[in-house]
């Protein structure tokens, strides 16, 4: 008997492959994507006002409002967040991509294997001459082979219409 092979996980194997940039892309939004960053940056805003609107004394102000040196900043922090984010979500559906195929793979094959069982057990009743009760149009469409191609391009016209 052959021996089961172990599952291994896509989204684990597609980790193994990912190039530095997507490494360094997946930390930044791990960490920017977080409760912490968030709080940070809250604080970081609350600070850069107090300070630039004179409500800490003796700090003088250096981007006073309306804080065009601040939304440069975050300007340019979000532009580069959002590369980072459109990087990690192109890698993540590559993934989705090739789970979709083994899935659709995996499907056709299982619809062999019952196509096939259901033309056994039907040579089986056969055989010990069990007689049918009706006349089962079900049974033989469903012993039939699947067309793909046909199945395909009927999805097609229809999502065109």
């Amino acid at each position: 008997m052959e021996k089961s092979k172990k599952v291994t996980s896509l989204k684990a194997k597609m980790n193994l492959k990912r190039t530095l940039s997507d490494r360094c892309a997946d930390r930044i939004n791990s960490t920017f994507g977080s409760t912490a960053f968030f709080a940070c940056h809250v604080c970081f805003f609350a600070l850069w006002v107090a300070m630039n609107t004179g409500l800490i004394p003796g700090v003088e102000t250096f981007d006073p409002y309306p804080f065009s040196f601040l939304t440069m900043v975050v300007s340019l922090e979000a532009i580069f967040l959002s590369i980072f984010v459109l990087i990690s979500q192109n890698r993540e559906s590559d993934v989705a991509d090739l789970r979709e195929e083994v899935d659709l793979q995996l499907n056709i094959k299982a619809e062999q294997e019952v196509t096939r069982i259901l033309i056994m057990l039907d040579e089986i009743h056969d055989k010990l001459g069990i007689t049918p009760t009706k006349d089962d149009r079900e049974l033989k469409q469903m012993k039939k082979r699947t067309n793909l191609d046909k199945m395909e391009k009927e999805i097609l016209r229809e999502i065109k219409e």
